[in-house]
Protein backbone atom coordinates (compact mmCIF):
# COMPACT_ATOMS: atom_id res chain seq x y z
CA UNK A 1 0.00 0.00 0.00
CA UNK A 2 0.95 3.52 -0.26
CA UNK A 3 0.67 4.34 2.87
CA UNK A 4 3.14 1.93 4.33
CA UNK A 5 5.82 2.94 6.83
CA UNK A 6 8.00 -0.07 6.10
CA UNK A 7 11.55 0.51 5.03
CA UNK A 8 11.87 0.14 1.40
CA UNK A 9 14.92 -3.22 2.41
CA UNK A 10 12.50 -4.81 3.92
CA UNK A 11 10.07 -4.59 1.02
CA UNK A 12 12.42 -5.59 -1.32
CA UNK A 13 13.41 -8.58 0.71
CA UNK A 14 9.66 -9.38 0.73
CA UNK A 15 9.34 -9.52 -2.96
CA UNK A 16 12.71 -11.20 -3.84
CA UNK A 17 11.76 -13.74 -1.39
CA UNK A 18 8.08 -14.42 -2.90
CA UNK A 19 9.75 -14.81 -6.24
CA UNK A 20 11.68 -17.40 -4.86
CA UNK A 21 14.78 -15.57 -5.42
CA UNK A 22 18.21 -15.82 -4.30
CA UNK A 23 20.24 -12.78 -3.68
CA UNK A 24 23.26 -14.12 -5.53
CA UNK A 25 20.41 -14.70 -8.37
CA UNK A 26 19.17 -11.50 -8.53
CA UNK A 27 22.26 -9.70 -8.14
CA UNK A 28 23.43 -11.38 -10.85
CA UNK A 29 20.38 -10.55 -13.09
CA UNK A 30 20.44 -6.70 -11.66
CA UNK A 31 24.58 -6.31 -12.39
CA UNK A 32 25.34 -5.39 -8.96
CA UNK A 33 27.39 -7.15 -6.23
CA UNK A 34 25.04 -9.60 -3.79
CA UNK A 35 26.82 -7.12 -1.09
CA UNK A 36 25.21 -3.89 -2.59
CA UNK A 37 21.91 -5.93 -2.79
CA UNK A 38 21.97 -7.09 0.92
CA UNK A 39 23.37 -3.66 2.02
CA UNK A 40 19.88 -2.24 0.43
CA UNK A 41 17.21 -5.05 2.07
CA UNK A 42 19.42 -4.25 5.14
CA UNK A 43 18.91 -0.42 4.75
CA UNK A 44 22.89 -0.08 5.06
CA UNK A 45 22.46 1.53 1.32
CA UNK A 46 19.97 3.37 -0.07
CA UNK A 47 18.64 2.88 -3.28
CA UNK A 48 18.23 5.60 -6.31
CA UNK A 49 15.40 5.26 -7.99
CA UNK A 50 16.25 4.16 -10.95
CA UNK A 51 17.98 0.96 -9.31
CA UNK A 52 14.50 0.07 -7.34
CA UNK A 53 12.92 0.27 -10.57
CA UNK A 54 15.50 -1.85 -12.22
CA UNK A 55 14.61 -4.30 -9.65
CA UNK A 56 10.96 -3.92 -9.68
CA UNK A 57 11.00 -5.25 -13.11
CA UNK A 58 13.27 -7.89 -12.26
CA UNK A 59 10.92 -9.24 -9.40
CA UNK A 60 7.72 -8.58 -11.50
CA UNK A 61 6.08 -6.39 -8.80
CA UNK A 62 3.00 -5.26 -9.62
CA UNK A 63 2.50 -1.40 -10.86
CA UNK A 64 0.68 -0.37 -7.45
CA UNK A 65 3.31 -2.02 -5.21
CA UNK A 66 6.13 -0.67 -7.00
CA UNK A 67 4.56 2.90 -6.05
CA UNK A 68 4.52 1.76 -2.62
CA UNK A 69 8.48 0.62 -2.73
CA UNK A 70 9.07 4.79 -4.44
CA UNK A 71 7.16 6.18 -1.66
CA UNK A 72 8.96 3.55 0.89
CA UNK A 73 12.32 4.76 -0.43
CA UNK A 74 11.39 9.06 0.00
CA UNK A 75 10.62 9.04 -3.67
CA UNK A 76 7.39 9.85 -5.15
CA UNK A 77 4.98 7.18 -6.88
CA UNK A 78 5.24 7.53 -11.16
CA UNK A 79 2.40 5.03 -12.35
CA UNK A 80 -1.05 7.01 -12.11
CA UNK A 81 -4.09 5.56 -11.06
CA UNK A 82 -7.42 7.01 -12.60
CA UNK A 83 -10.90 5.96 -11.95
CA UNK A 84 -11.88 3.69 -15.38
CA UNK A 85 -14.27 6.25 -16.36
CA UNK A 86 -11.63 8.69 -16.10
CA UNK A 87 -11.20 10.67 -19.76
CA UNK A 88 -7.83 9.77 -20.09
CA UNK A 89 -8.74 6.34 -20.73
CA UNK A 90 -11.68 6.44 -22.93
CA UNK A 91 -9.32 4.64 -25.45
CA UNK A 92 -8.94 1.61 -23.63
CA UNK A 93 -12.46 1.71 -22.61
CA UNK A 94 -13.51 1.29 -26.33
CA UNK A 95 -11.01 -1.37 -26.24
CA UNK A 96 -12.63 -3.45 -24.09
CA UNK A 97 -16.00 -2.28 -25.43
CA UNK A 98 -14.66 -3.51 -28.57
CA UNK A 99 -13.62 -7.38 -27.37
CA UNK A 100 -17.04 -7.29 -24.62
CA UNK A 101 -19.59 -6.50 -27.78
CA UNK A 102 -17.44 -8.47 -30.38
CA UNK A 103 -17.67 -11.80 -28.03
CA UNK A 104 -21.33 -11.77 -28.52
CA UNK A 105 -23.26 -14.34 -28.38
CA UNK A 106 -20.48 -15.75 -25.89
CA UNK A 107 -20.41 -14.34 -22.12
CA UNK A 108 -17.42 -11.93 -21.52
CA UNK A 109 -16.48 -9.55 -18.53
CA UNK A 110 -13.96 -7.35 -17.51
CA UNK A 111 -12.97 -7.46 -14.10
CA UNK A 112 -10.58 -5.68 -12.32
CA UNK A 113 -7.70 -6.75 -9.53
CA UNK A 114 -10.00 -7.95 -6.64
CA UNK A 115 -12.07 -9.24 -9.56
CA UNK A 116 -15.55 -6.97 -9.38
CA UNK A 117 -16.76 -6.47 -13.08
CA UNK A 118 -16.53 -3.22 -14.68
CA UNK A 119 -18.02 -4.57 -17.47
CA UNK A 120 -20.10 -7.08 -19.32
CA UNK A 121 -21.62 -7.68 -22.36
CA UNK A 122 -25.07 -8.88 -23.27
CA UNK A 123 -24.69 -12.94 -23.59
CA UNK A 124 -23.47 -12.52 -19.47
CA UNK A 125 -26.19 -10.27 -18.16
CA UNK A 126 -28.85 -12.88 -19.95
CA UNK A 127 -27.20 -15.62 -18.02
CA UNK A 128 -27.29 -13.57 -14.64
CA UNK A 129 -31.19 -13.05 -15.51
CA UNK A 130 -32.26 -15.58 -13.12
CA UNK A 131 -29.67 -14.57 -10.26
CA UNK A 132 -30.64 -13.12 -6.96
CA UNK A 133 -30.83 -9.24 -7.50
CA UNK A 134 -29.08 -8.87 -3.93
CA UNK A 135 -26.14 -10.84 -5.19
CA UNK A 136 -26.02 -8.04 -8.17
CA UNK A 137 -25.95 -4.99 -6.53
CA UNK A 138 -22.27 -3.12 -7.44
CA UNK A 139 -20.15 -3.66 -6.82
CA UNK A 140 -20.31 -7.42 -8.03
CA UNK A 141 -17.62 -9.84 -7.54
CA UNK A 142 -17.66 -12.21 -9.78
CA UNK A 143 -15.94 -14.93 -7.96
CA UNK A 144 -18.59 -14.43 -5.09
CA UNK A 145 -21.35 -14.63 -7.67
CA UNK A 146 -20.22 -18.23 -9.12
CA UNK A 147 -19.73 -19.82 -5.60
CA UNK A 148 -22.26 -17.99 -3.76
CA UNK A 149 -25.19 -20.12 -2.28
CA UNK A 150 -27.31 -17.26 -3.41
CA UNK A 151 -25.75 -16.54 -6.79
CA UNK A 152 -24.52 -19.32 -9.61
CA UNK A 153 -23.75 -22.15 -7.38
CA UNK A 154 -26.42 -23.87 -7.37
CA UNK A 155 -26.71 -24.21 -11.03
CA UNK A 156 -23.05 -25.09 -11.37
CA UNK A 157 -23.20 -28.73 -12.45
CA UNK A 158 -19.88 -29.86 -11.56
CA UNK A 159 -19.81 -27.32 -8.56
CA UNK A 160 -16.57 -29.15 -6.76
CA UNK A 161 -14.80 -28.90 -9.63
CA UNK A 162 -14.92 -24.71 -10.36
CA UNK A 163 -15.43 -24.14 -6.75
CA UNK A 164 -11.69 -25.80 -6.87
CA UNK A 165 -10.01 -24.33 -9.55
CA UNK A 166 -11.68 -20.79 -8.74
CA UNK A 167 -9.75 -20.98 -5.40
CA UNK A 168 -6.70 -22.14 -6.61
CA UNK A 169 -6.51 -19.61 -9.15
CA UNK A 170 -7.10 -17.17 -6.22
CA UNK A 171 -4.16 -18.47 -4.12
CA UNK A 172 -1.99 -18.17 -7.22
CA UNK A 173 -2.82 -14.68 -7.64
CA UNK A 174 -2.51 -14.01 -3.95
CA UNK A 175 1.37 -15.49 -3.75
CA UNK A 176 1.72 -12.87 -7.16
CA UNK A 177 0.50 -10.01 -5.48
CA UNK A 178 0.72 -10.21 -1.54
CA UNK A 179 -3.23 -8.31 -1.45
CA UNK A 180 -4.30 -9.05 1.65
CA UNK A 181 -8.80 -8.04 -0.01
CA UNK A 182 -7.78 -10.98 -1.66
CA UNK A 183 -7.38 -13.55 1.11
CA UNK A 184 -10.07 -12.01 2.46
CA UNK A 185 -12.10 -12.74 -0.45
CA UNK A 186 -10.60 -16.27 -0.17
CA UNK A 187 -11.42 -16.58 3.21
CA UNK A 188 -14.74 -16.14 2.42
CA UNK A 189 -15.48 -18.31 -0.70
CA UNK A 190 -13.83 -21.77 1.59
CA UNK A 191 -16.26 -20.59 4.32
CA UNK A 192 -18.91 -21.39 1.88
CA UNK A 193 -20.82 -24.79 2.20
CA UNK A 194 -18.90 -27.36 0.38
CA UNK A 195 -21.15 -28.95 -2.21
CA UNK A 196 -21.69 -32.42 -1.57
CA UNK A 197 -19.66 -36.00 -3.18
CA UNK A 198 -16.19 -35.22 -5.33
CA UNK A 199 -15.11 -34.60 -8.12
CA UNK A 200 -15.74 -37.60 -10.31
CA UNK A 201 -12.27 -39.20 -11.53
CA UNK A 202 -11.19 -37.55 -15.16
CA UNK A 203 -14.20 -34.85 -14.79
CA UNK A 204 -11.91 -32.93 -17.34
CA UNK A 205 -11.35 -35.90 -19.43
CA UNK A 206 -13.70 -35.23 -22.82
CA UNK A 207 -11.83 -32.07 -22.94
CA UNK A 208 -8.82 -33.28 -23.29
CA UNK A 209 -7.39 -32.76 -19.56
CA UNK A 210 -6.40 -29.26 -20.39
CA UNK A 211 -9.45 -26.88 -19.62
CA UNK A 212 -11.54 -26.75 -16.37
CA UNK A 213 -15.22 -26.16 -17.70
CA UNK A 214 -17.81 -24.22 -16.01
CA UNK A 215 -21.19 -26.67 -16.85
CA UNK A 216 -24.11 -24.38 -16.27
CA UNK A 217 -27.74 -25.97 -15.83
CA UNK A 218 -29.97 -23.46 -17.69
CA UNK A 219 -33.31 -23.45 -18.93
CA UNK A 220 -32.31 -24.77 -22.51
CA UNK A 221 -30.01 -27.67 -20.99
CA UNK A 222 -26.43 -27.97 -19.51
CA UNK A 223 -24.41 -25.22 -21.16
CA UNK A 224 -20.40 -25.94 -21.14
CA UNK A 225 -17.93 -23.33 -21.10
CA UNK A 226 -14.14 -22.63 -21.02
CA UNK A 227 -12.49 -18.85 -20.25
CA UNK A 228 -9.23 -17.53 -21.42
CA UNK A 229 -7.83 -14.16 -20.17
CA UNK A 230 -7.01 -11.15 -21.80
CA UNK A 231 -4.88 -8.08 -20.65
CA UNK A 232 -2.94 -4.97 -21.29
CA UNK A 233 -0.09 -5.93 -22.79
CA UNK A 234 2.50 -2.86 -21.94
CA UNK A 235 -0.07 -0.61 -19.13
CA UNK A 236 2.03 1.73 -17.36
CA UNK A 237 -1.39 3.35 -15.60
CA UNK A 238 -2.55 1.01 -12.02
CA UNK A 239 -5.94 0.75 -13.12
CA UNK A 240 -5.00 -0.53 -16.56
CA UNK A 241 -2.54 -2.94 -15.31
CA UNK A 242 -4.69 -4.62 -13.31
CA UNK A 243 -7.86 -5.15 -15.85
CA UNK A 244 -8.30 -7.86 -16.81
CA UNK A 245 -11.18 -9.64 -19.60
CA UNK A 246 -12.36 -13.11 -19.31
CA UNK A 247 -13.87 -14.72 -22.49
CA UNK A 248 -16.25 -17.44 -22.47
CA UNK A 249 -16.01 -19.97 -25.48
CA UNK A 250 -18.71 -23.01 -25.83
CA UNK A 251 -17.02 -26.32 -25.31
CA UNK A 252 -19.42 -28.39 -27.34
CA UNK A 253 -21.15 -28.04 -30.43
CA UNK A 254 -24.54 -28.35 -27.99
CA UNK A 255 -23.12 -25.48 -26.16
CA UNK A 256 -22.43 -23.42 -29.30
CA UNK A 257 -25.99 -23.58 -30.78
CA UNK A 258 -27.62 -23.12 -26.99
CA UNK A 259 -25.63 -19.33 -26.67
CA UNK A 260 -26.50 -18.57 -30.71
CA UNK A 261 -30.26 -19.70 -29.99
CA UNK A 262 -30.16 -17.22 -26.90
CA UNK A 263 -28.77 -14.50 -28.27
CA UNK A 264 -31.51 -14.41 -31.61
CA UNK A 265 -34.69 -15.10 -29.19
CA UNK A 266 -33.27 -12.83 -25.94
CA UNK A 267 -34.12 -15.55 -23.22
CA UNK A 268 -33.31 -18.75 -22.40
CA UNK A 269 -30.48 -18.18 -19.34
CA UNK A 270 -29.54 -20.02 -16.08
CA UNK A 271 -32.66 -22.12 -15.06
CA UNK A 272 -34.56 -20.81 -12.05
Amino acid sequence: MIGSTRPVGDLLREWRQRRHRSQLDLALEADISTKHLSFLETGRSQPSREMLLHLSDLLDIPLRERNSVLVAAGFAPIFPERPFGDPALAAARRAVDLVLTGHNPYPAVAVDRHWNMVAANQATQRLLEVIDPAMLQPPVNVLRLSLHPHGLAPRIVNLAEWREHLIVRLRHQIQATADPILSELAAELESYPRPEGTMPPGATDQYGGVVVPLRLQTASGVLSLFSTITIFGTPVDVTLSELALESFFPADAQSAEMLRRVAETGHGGAQT
